[in-house]
């Protein structure tokens, strides 16, 4: 791809190196709530919270969502915002180019607004921010990555697609975008064949040249 407009990024584990974290959040509430169900965690990836409770947390675990929620507040306000290497600057890159670039993530207002406060210069980052308040159907539904577009006025064929877990790069693809994995949260080898490239960072990778 020599040309394209806008860059479009998932959060946790595209921009921060933060899904090790949340494994280990879900893995304890679903080991606590769904014991029946190993690895639950890794499936729910990419899914709103909303999606997750409806899905997995109603019915006769109804009273678990005001539990789960409360845990987690309390964990997104005291878990660690790190980039993943070479973020900052390849992103800083991307701008200087010309390229808009856009955050397009399951997540709430209030995880960004803890990601705000730990990161005072994120928003500075970005053109646009959009989370799941913004998306009527989530990741791997293309919703979200066709609302990015429209929003940065970038055609589906101007559009690179970053993503880590699995619902977001079919989402990407879905899109009809070009979608670059990262191999941050799954193996290279297992996201190979829904990215267009995969790679572990950001470092010496060349957008213009390695797509």
């Amino acid at each position: 791809m020599n040309t394209f407009k806008a860059a479009l990024f998932d959060l946790d584990g595209v921009v921060f190196d933060t899904e090790p974290q949340y494994t280990g959040f879900w893995g304890a509430q679903c080991r606590e709530f769904h014991p029946e169900h190993p690895g639950l965690e890794h499936e729910i990836k990419g899914q709103t919270l909303v999606q997750i409770f409806d899905r997995f947390f109603s019915g006769e675990l109804l009273y678990s969502q005001e539990i789960i929620t409360a845990r987690l507040n309390e964990f997104e306000r005291n878990m660690q915002f790190n980039y993943v290497g070479g973020f900052i600057s390849f992103v800083r890159g991307l701008r200087a180019n010309g390229v808009k670039t856009a955050v397009v993530t399951s997540s709430n207002q209030a995880k960004m607004q803890s990601v705000y406060d730990s990161r005072p210069e994120f928003r500075e980052l970005f053109d646009a921010i959009l989370t799941s308040e913004d998306f009527e159907r989530s990741k791997p539904d293309p919703d979200c990555y066709l609302k990015a577009a429209k929003r940065l006025d970038a055609a589906i064929t101007e559009c690179i697609v970053f993503e880590d877990s699995f619902n977001g790069l079919k989402s990407g693809r879905a899109a009809g975008m070009k979608v670059v994995g990262l191999a941050t949260t799954n193996s290279a080898e297992s996201i190979a064949e829904y990215s267009d490239v995969v790679i572990n960072d950001y470092k010496n990778f060349d957008p213009w040249q390695d797509i």
